[in-house]
């Protein structure tokens, strides 16, 4: 028997399902991240923040609990809050902890996993995710801003005049960007929808409420439609994987602690699941560890073929690819030294 088979059926129910299930989750966020682009000022981002970095980077790891959010909508809200000025460190942070470190994802693993320690499993992914998030947070702390986000995002902090907050100097590259964006050479090429909605609102947006959330509407509209076509792509590619792939390959390699793990993080990047559900999916796989589950539900949220694409909307391609091959290391090394934890 063939180990792949496409069936056009198959395919359009799973890549369906997959966008029924995140484009709600996306909306909230493209909603929310217009209401932050219209009615929260950069000072009050500064202001909320401690002034402790690693204290800063910690509460970050933590505010999924205050506002949770599913992988679907984080992007457009981060890209949004560090427009305004929130400190990279802090915004890839919560980028990667919100999915799982929120009170939705918590009673979902519990719930998933009655009968198999739920309890356990349940505080090792909230606390495992936490550690990872603030771990690569304090990472990115120590990068050039211009070698985390990309030339769009570059540009747009540029044109807004968004204060970084960084120990490190703005790089001459940024304040050559913003010294450039007059000149016909510089400017042409930074010249996109977005830039063109920035500027309409700097122009035409009003002080009252109903101007604010005119630009709101507007801000989340072109966020929608921006990320929802690297959610499309990444749908795509996982509806393929979800139908046209046969599982039982997967099987032979459960037996193997390392295999197991690695396999069930490869599926967790394939399958691209919303991690308001993908526990319900790992607590399935009865043959393999839980430390393989644990990785699944832990890596799946941070790092998938969506979110691979998505990111890009923020960082640069070689942050996007480092951060995976450094999440699925570090990730996966965690899980299996907690193995003998979990039998």
């Amino acid at each position: 028997m063939s180990w792949f088979h496409f069936n056009l059926q198959d395919f359009s129910i799973s890549f369906l399902s997959i966008l029924f299930e995140g484009v709600p989750f996306m909306f909230i966020g493209t909603l929310l991240s217009g209401v932050i682009d219209a009615f929260v000022p950069a000072e009050r981002i500064e202001s909320f923040l401690p002034a402790n970095r690693t204290a800063a980077i910690a509460l970050s790891g933590l505010l999924g609990v205050i506002f949770p959010m599913c992988e679907c909508g984080v992007v457009p809200v981060i890209r949004r809050l560090i427009r305004k000025g929130l400190p990279v460190s802090c915004g890839l942070t919560y980028l990667l902890a919100a999915p799982i470190v929120n009170p939705i994802v918590a009673l979902s693993t519990f719930a998933a996993f009655r009968g198999q320690h739920p309890g356990a499993m349940t505080s090792l992914r909230l606390t495992l995710g936490f550690t990872v998030a603030v771990v690569f947070g304090l990472i990115v702390q120590r990068i050039p801003i211009t070698e985390v986000l990309n030339r769009r995002m570059l540009a747009s902090l540029a044109r807004t005049g968004a204060r970084r907050l960084s120990p490190r100097p703005v790089e001459e590259s940024v304040l050559a960007l913003a010294g450039g964006l007059t000149s016909k050479a510089v400017a042409f090429p930074l010249v996109t929808p977005e830039t063109i909605v920035e500027l309409h609102d700097e122009a035409h947006a009003e002080k009252h409420f109903g101007g604010k959330l005119i630009g709101a509407i507007r801000c989340a509209a072109f966020d929608f439609l921006d990320v929802g076509f690297y959610l499309i792509i990444g749908a795509a590619i996982a509806s393929i994987f979800n139908t046209a792939v046969d599982r039982h390959v997967l099987l032979p390699l459960a037996s193997q602690h390392l295999f197991a793990t690695l396999s069930l993080m490869v599926l967790a990047l394939l399958l691209s699941l919303c991690s308001t559900s993908d526990a319900f999916i790992a607590a399935n796989f009865l043959t393999f560890p839980a430390s393989a589950k644990l990785a699944f539900m832990v890596f799946g949220p941070m790092m998938d073929l969506k979110l691979l694409f998505m990111y890009g909307l923020v960082f640069t391609k070689r942050l996007t690819l480092s951060l995976a091959v450094a999440l699925f290391v570090a990730i996966a090394a965690l899980t299996l030294a907690l193995a003998p934890l979990l039998r």
